[in-house]
């Protein structure tokens, strides 16, 4: 059994240009997912897990992140003072969900650079690295599952989901063999962002990721790869290939509900699809699309 994790690590540094102009003066983390940001969902999701101490990876003109999980007394007091308690109650649950830092990333140089960028507040400890683009179903369980993959087998632990091979050119793709459990494969190989004819598999890697602390001595040593950026993939297959180094690297493939909020299309309906679940908008909601459809 390997150290118990307690760390995570949100990189947030990018520009968010698919989303201009909103994301001109606002950052990409905040735009709105029904009624909290999309940086709400992963803290949440790091907490329910057991990660209760946070770095978010930002950049220039970020400040807004570290607001959101900051007290604002006067809005407080100004709730308080209407009797508006349920409103109040959800602007402290977002100040009181974890231990919150924060560091600057500087140049943008890819996500192995954002992610070696938490070198000094994770240490020589395992962490957990969550990107904000994939949310994850709170009902459903991937993030502890990984952790526990992490510590039982003392290795780094990526997530996995089965896309259709014409979209692999979006992802990392993993090469695996199976293992003794239903949901757990051992990763061979990694690529970035390869075309369909050269796919190892249409298993793509999503934003989850359980590392050991030997990946920042890797990503040092890790020249820029595809986009000129120093790729996390790369980092992973070097240790997917090395299993000397930390253990190798192992998938935990995920057969839950995962909302894509990286572009504009996905994230509407991520938004269409989280509000038709919730009790409190889902019953109008629904027919209202059903009707809206029916003069499509």
């Amino acid at each position: 059994m390997g150290i118990k994790i307690t760390k995570a690590v949100i990189p947030a540094a990018g520009l968010g240009t698919r989303f201009l102009p909103a994301t001109k003066a606002l950052p990409k983390e905040m735009l709105p997912v029904v009624d909290k940001p999309a940086i709400q969902y992963v803290v949440e999701e790091a907490v329910k897990a057991g990660l209760d101490d946070i770095l978010v990876v930002t950049g220039r003109n970020k400040h807004a992140l570290a607001n959101h999980f900051d007290r604002v007394t006067e809005l407080e007091a100004t709730l308080e003072s209407k009797g508006d308690g349920n409103k109040l109650r959800m602007v402290n649950e977002a100040t009181a969900l974890a231990e919150m830092h924060y560091v600057r990333q500087g140049d943008p140089r890819g996500l192995g650079h954002a992610v070696s960028r938490a070198r000094m507040h994770v240490g020589h400890q395992p962490f957990a690295v969550l990107l904000g683009d994939d949310l994850i179903d709170a009902r459903d369980e991937l993030l502890s599952r990984m952790i526990e993959v992490a510590e039982t087998r003392t290795a780094s632990v990526v997530a996995l989901l089965e896309v259709d091979p014409s979209v692999v050119h979006m992802y990392g793709v993993a090469s695996i063999e199976e293992t003794d459990e239903d949901d757990v494969v051992r990763i061979t190989g990694l690529v970035e962002k390869p075309s369909a004819e050269d796919a190892p598999s249409n298993y793509a890697v999503i934003g989850r990721y359980v590392l050991q602390p030997e990946v920042f001595d890797v990503l040092e040593n890790t020249a820029p790869g595809k986009g000129n950026e120093i790729q996390l993939t790369d980092a992973l297959e070097t240790l997917a290939a090395d299993t000397s180094i930390a253990g190798g690297v192992y998938g935990v493939v995920f057969r839950g509900r995962r909302y894509d909020t990286g572009d504009k299309l996905d994230y509407i309906k991520a938004i269409i699809q989280l509000a038709s679940d919730r009790d409190d908008l889902g019953t109008d909601l629904r027919p209202w699309l059903k009707e809206y459809a029916k003069g499509l």
